[in-house]
């Protein structure tokens, strides 16, 4: 492990725009869900959907009725000499939120915007930059997920806009949880002054109340201020283990699922910085090529329950089911992620990338795609503590691994076959993956094969704030536990099982590299860092270097 790297130079101007931004724009923010039912600009603004000519401004302003707001984009943040303008309105129907393209920009440029009210009140100043075109010699993405405000502080957040040496942020799901206050964190575990709504997040009006708590965080509002984002929804931002036809988090009591998910995804447009498309690529000069894919809403199948199919079951009778599992559903070829249509879309755009000679093809999407079996470790001293539903669970994840049935049947590991038809598109369009991961809460580094036969690297991110791996299995030490599951995973080439944090994800012509930031605490605000760990693949070579 290397020691916390020193925040980054960057550019004088870039640093005095960062401070005069802090201070312009969050000045009075100490009260987390103060301005839940404050009138105006109640939650600063934010970018996102960037290109080489445009990018995305959003804010919200809360008044009686419909409400025209002017935009302003330009290059000081003085505004004297505005490049682009326009008008947009905040609705009571859109749940006051506000959002319009800004055209006609340079590529790769910075830009300061604003909008101002009828009345003559500003919003927060806002920083974003759209796509360069062209020759690139680095891009630098900041990659969050997992972001539960219960658990802690979005210290990740915090860090990121300290450091400041980002191009493009990107949240990869769960950028909000949906149980009701005492669930998910229990009481017992939810930190001093991270109160939650007190139902769980069901009908449209609940989703943007839990929009409205999270986007009142001080630190996370700091970072779309910063930055432009491109985010996308995992399961948490409807409800926990989504699939396109219900979620384990859903009870027939809840209501009607295609309403709930719909009501998901409108305030999901209202309060974030995105377009209606469900999946999307971003060019970035002729250095790479940025996807962002739906595997939630549309077409994923839902996953197979391991408990299920070893319920009860021990001996050579849970191996046999276990066996069944494998060699049937498992491997059933209609089993999918993405659907038929994203999947040829996907296709194509990574051939246009590679005939474009672009170095990297990123993949940015939800859930772990690299091979992961339970190490059988995991039940030598288990705590006699440990509930009965956690050991019945070990137990037969350690069983599954053992019959080469993999640990998480909601990540890739549940869709082998999808996950085949993918490699086989990439390799048949000669591309270099980077996938880029979330949903785990832990950090994974693995290297892509299909049948030997390289594909790429995924770079897979801890959470912000929500409990990893040292929450359930307590008694395992987190290094033994890394060491034991690399050893158990062919494909794995490290991990940590026990730090929040975020990537630091930098993009070269040679390379590319995550830098795995974690913070010395989430339960307390601030920005220190626990360590770092940096791993990288050259361009062309599809794996890791050793470290």
């Amino acid at each position: 492990m290397t020691q916390p790297p020193a925040p980054a130079a960057g550019l004088a101007a870039d640093r005095r725009s960062l401070f005069k931004l802090g201070v312009l724009g969050l000045a009075g923010l100490s009260a987390p869900l103060r301005a839940v039912t404050a009138g105006g600009f109640t939650h600063g603004v934010a970018s996102g959907e960037p290109g080489p000519d445009r990018v995305l401004l959003w804010t919200r302003f809360v008044a009686p009725a419909d409400t025209a707001l002017t935009w302003e984009v330009a290059e000081t943040d003085d505004f004297a000499r505005p490049l682009a303008s326009g008008e947009c309105q905040a609705s009571p129907a859109n749940d006051h939120c506000a959002k319009a393209f800004a055209t006609g920009l340079k590529p790769g440029s910075w830009y300061f915007y604003r909008f101002i009210a009828p009345n003559g009140d500003k919003s927060a100043t806002g920083r974003t930059r759209t796509l360069p075109v062209g020759k690139v010699d680095k891009f630098r993405i900041a990659v969050f997920s997992c972001s539960n405000y219960g658990f802690g502080w979005f210290n990740a957040y915090a860090h990121a806009c300290e450091a400041g040496d980002f191009d493009l942020t990107m949240h990869l799901g769960d950028y909000f949880y949906e149980y009701a206050r005492g669930t998910y964190p229990s009481a017992k575990q939810t930190v001093d002054g991270r109160l939650l709504p007190e139902n769980e997040a069901v009908t449209l009006a609940g989703y943007r109340e839990r929009f409205a708590t999270y986007r009142a965080d001080p630190d996370l509002q700091r970072l779309h201020q910063l930055w432009p984002m491109v985010p996308m929804w995992d399961d948490h931002e409807t409800a926990n283990d989504t699939w396109a036809g219900g979620a384990e988090n859903h009870q027939p009591d809840e209501g009607d699922w295609p309403a709930r998910k719909a009501a998901s995804e409108q305030a999901y447009r209202e309060w974030m910085p995105v377009s209606d498309d469900y999946w999307a690529k971003y060019e970035i000069g002729d250095l790479a090529t940025l996807f962002k894919l739906e595997s939630r809403h549309l077409a994923r199948m839902e996953s197979l329950d391991l408990t299920e199919v070893t319920k009860g079951l021990s001996g050579e009778q849970l191996q046999a089911a276990l066996v069944r599992l494998r060699d049937g559903p498992l491997k059933d070829p209609g089993r999918t992620l993405l659907g038929a249509q994203q999947e040829a879309w996907l296709a194509r755009a990574l051939k246009e990338s590679t005939r474009a000679r672009k170095p990297w093809q990123v993949l940015g999407q939800q859930v772990v795609m690299g091979q992961l079996k339970m190490t059988p470790r995991v039940l030598d001293g288990m705590s006699a503590k440990a509930p009965d539903w956690l050991k019945a669970r070990l137990q037969a994840s350690v069983a599954a691994g053992q019959a080469g049935v993999p640990l998480n049947m909601d990540a890739w590991d549940g869709y082998p076959a999808a996950r085949d038809r993918l490699f086989k598109a990439a390799l048949a369009a000669d591309a270099n993956l980077v996938v880029l991961a979330g949903d785990s809460h832990n950090a994974w580094a693995f290297d892509l094969d299909r049948k030997g036969q390289r594909v790429g690297v995924e770079m897979a991110g801890h959470s912000v704030s929500s409990p990893g791996a040292e929450n359930s299995l307590w008694w395992m030490k987190p290094d033994e536990l890394a060491r034991d599951s690399v050893a158990a995973n062919p494909q794995l080439k490290w991990c940590d099982t026990s730090r929040r944090g975020y990537m630091a994800v930098e993009l070269t012509p040679r390379a590319a590299s995550s830098e795995w930031r974690f913070m010395a605490t989430v339960r307390q605000r601030g920005t220190q860092l626990a360590g770092v760990q940096r791993m990288t693949v050259l361009a062309g070579q599809r794996k890791f270097e050793s470290s």
